[in-house]
């Protein structure tokens, strides 16, 4: 049966709460849900970065995840709670440990006790508490963390997400044009399954607003193709009509690009980018996703055209 979620009444009856609400997901699942006439509370430590227009059902939030007296008082009230909060980098007080794994577990902790009915929290595909990543491994006990505090929670793992803003399809168009030479990670053998950023977003949505009747607690949202990464980038490269010679870098040589890069104040490339890249990327097939929530996945030109529209 869907929620009522969608209905007027009571902001403290009928809400959503989304913690990361100005992120690359996050503010997507936002818009999604005002699309569906849904009370939501944009979460975030700096809530005035926002690009969401005036509407009456939104509410901008400033709350931190690692502060536990922050997020009870952002979801307080809350039907339903979403965690879209992600770090890629390490940086002082904020690890994956303390992100993916403490924050999250309080954020669930926190929400069983407000009495919330739902929750989600966004991880990804391979997500492995065994994994040898640091990052990887992370949010596998994330996962298991938030399953610990909430019993119900819905557990949501993208593939690699693709959008304009992103950093991995975008930063492939932008050296594809650039570059003469295109430089592989390793033999660019990694197989991958990228997912419109947007199709994420409405899953979530749908999940959230109980626009669903799936009884499933954990659900994998992944694109319609499977590609190596050489051919990704041949694909890319074909659609945008360039030619371009591919050549593999050895891994450690990454890493050691990365360990630099990521001193920058916006690292273009981490060592956590570069694990990742090692390993396959797509979905086991074992649970259910997007076409199991009636949404057909976008295709990778339609990703590739908006991206390469927006910079041109």
């Amino acid at each position: 049966m869907a929620s009522d979620l969608g209905r007027s009444g009571s902001s403290t009856e009928n809400v959503v709460t989304v913690l990361g609400g100005t992120g690359f997901l996050g503010r997507r699942i936002v818009s999604r849900l005002l699309d569906k006439k849904i009370n939501v509370r944009a979460a975030s430590r700096h809530p005035a970065r926002d690009r969401f227009h005036a509407s009456p059902q939104l509410k901008r939030i400033e709350a931190n995840i690692l502060d536990r007296s922050s997020i009870a008082a952002a979801i307080s009230g809350s039907r339903a709670v979403v965690n879209a909060v992600s770090l890629y980098v390490e940086r002082g007080e904020q690890s994956f440990e303390r992100v993916h794994v403490k924050a999250a577990a309080d954020l669930a902790a926190v929400s069983r006790e407000a009495g919330v009915g739902k929750f989600i929290q966004i991880s990804g595909i391979g997500s492995d508490a065994k994994s040898s990543s640091t990052y990887v491994s992370a949010r596998g006990r994330g996962e298991d963390a938030v399953k610990s505090a909430f019993a119900q929670a819905t557990i949501v793992r993208p593939s690699v997400m693709v959008g304009p803003g992103d950093t991995f399809l975008t930063t492939i168009i932008r050296l594809v044009k650039l570059l003469p030479v295109y430089p592989l990670f390793g033999t660019g053998d990694t197989q991958l399954q990228p997912v419109h950023v947007e199709d994420v977003a409405e899953a979530v949505a749908r999940l959230a607003s109980g626009q669903t009747d799936i009884d499933a607690r954990l659900f994998e949202c992944a694109g319609p193709r499977v590609y190596s990464y050489r051919s990704l980038v041949q694909e890319i490269a074909s659609l945008l009509r360039i030619r371009t010679i591919l050549m593999p870098v050895p891994y450690p040589v990454w890493t050691l690009l990365a360990a630099a890069a990521e001193w920058l104040p916006a690292a273009p490339l981490t060592r956590n980018q570069v694990e990742l890249m090692q390993d396959d990327n797509i979905a086991s097939g074992n649970f259910p996703g997007l076409e199991d929530l009636s949404i057909e996945p976008c295709e990778l030109d339609a990703a590739v055209r908006m991206i390469d529209e927006g910079h041109a």
